[in-house]
């Protein structure tokens, strides 16, 4: 757990020397627990304070990534138990399973499927992250599917196995790429360990319930494995939930480093909507890692997009650079749509536009990232804010006509907006389902 400035200060010697560069040990303390300065700049730091200090600065949820290269997924170094506090840091990987019992023509025709779930949304793209091997053979079969699946995808591996000589045979294909071993139990930790610290991978540690994972976790870092990812047994739903969130609590708030570990859950179900409905709540509620089986594009983009929300900064929001775009073959005698900057607004009226076939300029301002609504209570989107923005676009240059387009929502704002800016103010629809409509009739 991270200690305060004050902490800090007690285990420092008190000199005041200005060897650290700092007026005095307690401002040098108050940097070291925002984390801007080392603790190399203190030469009289004793050891017993230096283990102390290092230990400390460790993140209670350890940061383990899979894979390598460009393609490497990372989960972890998670601080808060609720988003609204700071933000959570790495997106939950989403995974599909792919069993080893499927031909090889199956297996090709679901990596492509795979690949191919590929979306944009607010301008930022969004994938899947992992795929799994999972043995239902031989060993020889469970390896073969393996050098397949790396073979014809860029993701990185989970191999699912109880058998110790499979995950061998399936390590020695994938050497070298790190994928994620699943898993070690009670019954075959040492052997589990044995063969990631020969081939250098990360392991899943599972146990039936929070105390018997806690007695895995510390058996498995006293044999030298420390990237670990934790699972916990077949159980109700809701029982599941309420474990996994105390595995989350205790790591952060008592810090328990035997439970400081991402999750992984295998959200599996024939139907894809329960299996879909399993998988958001996982999303939401603390999986570093989710697997499911069906390869549905509506699935994946609905879970895709429910993470994408969730680990968003909410302290900043999506936005875009503010400036005028060109959609489609955008002139000078386009119509001019006013909007905000944030990505959830443009976007919305893009795609509009689009859809409307009329080519037009879209001048985006900046509003800190506000929806119109927003930023017009805040203060952000105002005559002045437009007048200055179209203004600096150069707009005269761009357009032969003097017409802008403002969102229907801020109507009121059109007379102040005509006086400051010098343009005709043409009030657009309230909603951007209403733009192509309007456009088709804008003259």
């Amino acid at each position: 757990m991270a200690l305060s400035g004050l902490d800090i200060y007690k285990l420092l010697p008190k000199t005041n020397c200005r060897q650290c560069g700092f007026a005095t040990c307690l401002a040098y303390a108050m940097q070291l627990a925002k984390k801007a300065v080392g603790l190399d700049k203190c030469p009289f730091l004793s050891e017993d304070a230096k283990k102390t200090l290092e230990a400390s600065s460790q993140p209670a949820i350890r940061l383990v990534s899979v894979g390598e290269g460009e393609a490497k997924f990372c989960a972890g170094n998670e601080t808060v138990l609720f988003r609204h506090e700071e933000k959570f840091h790495h997106p939950c990987g989403i995974g599909f399973i792919l069993d080893d019992s499927l031909s090889d023509a199956e297996l090709k025709a679901r990596l492509k499927k795979i690949s191919g779930l590929n979306f944009e949304r607010v301008g930022q793209q969004l994938s899947p992250d992992l795929v799994a091997v999972r043995n239902m053979k031989d060993a020889a079969r469970f390896a073969q599917v393996a050098r397949l699946v790396m073979d014809n995808t860029r993701f990185p591996l989970i191999l699912m196995s109880e058998d110790i000589e499979a995950l061998r045979q399936g390590l020695k294909v994938a050497a070298g790429l790190r994928p994620l071993v699943y898993r070690a139990t009670q019954k075959n930790a040492s052997e589990a360990a044995a063969l990631c610290l020969e081939f250098k991978c990360p392991l899943v540690a599972s146990a039936e319930d929070t105390d018997a994972l806690s007695g895995l976790t510390a058996l498995l870092e006293g044999q030298g494995i420390g990237d670990l990812f934790v699972e916990l047994g077949p159980q109700p739903q809701d029982e599941l939930l309420w474990n996994i969130t105390q595995i989350r609590r205790q790591a952060l708030k008592k810090n328990n480093r035997r439970l400081g570990f991402p999750v992984l859950v295998v959200a599996e179900d024939d139907d894809p909507q329960k299996e879909a409905m399993q998988a958001a709540t996982w999303i939401a509620k603390y999986a570093g890692i989710v697997l499911i089986r069906n390869i549905d594009p509506a699935e994946a983009l609905s879970l895709l997009t429910l993470r994408q929300n969730i680990y968003t900064d909410p302290q900043k929001p999506l936005q875009i650079e503010p400036k005028l775009y060109g959609v489609g073959q955008a002139g000078d005698t386009s119509p001019v749509l006013v909007t905000t900057n944030f990505s959830l607004s443009y976007y919305t009226v893009l795609g509009e536009v689009e859809a409307s076939k009329v080519p037009a300029h879209i001048l985006s301002i900046d509003t800190e990232g506000m929806s119109v609504l927003t930023a017009w209570a805040a203060e952000k989107f105002t005559p002045e804010k437009i007048a200055q923005a179209i203004e600096k676009a150069g707009l005269k240059e761009v357009v032969s006509h003097n017409k802008i387009v403002i969102p229907g929502y801020v109507a009121v704002m059109s007379g102040d907006l005509q006086e400051a800016s010098g343009w005709q103010v043409v009030v657009g629809p309230k909603e951007a389902a209403g733009l192509p409509s309007f456009l088709k009739n804008f003259s």
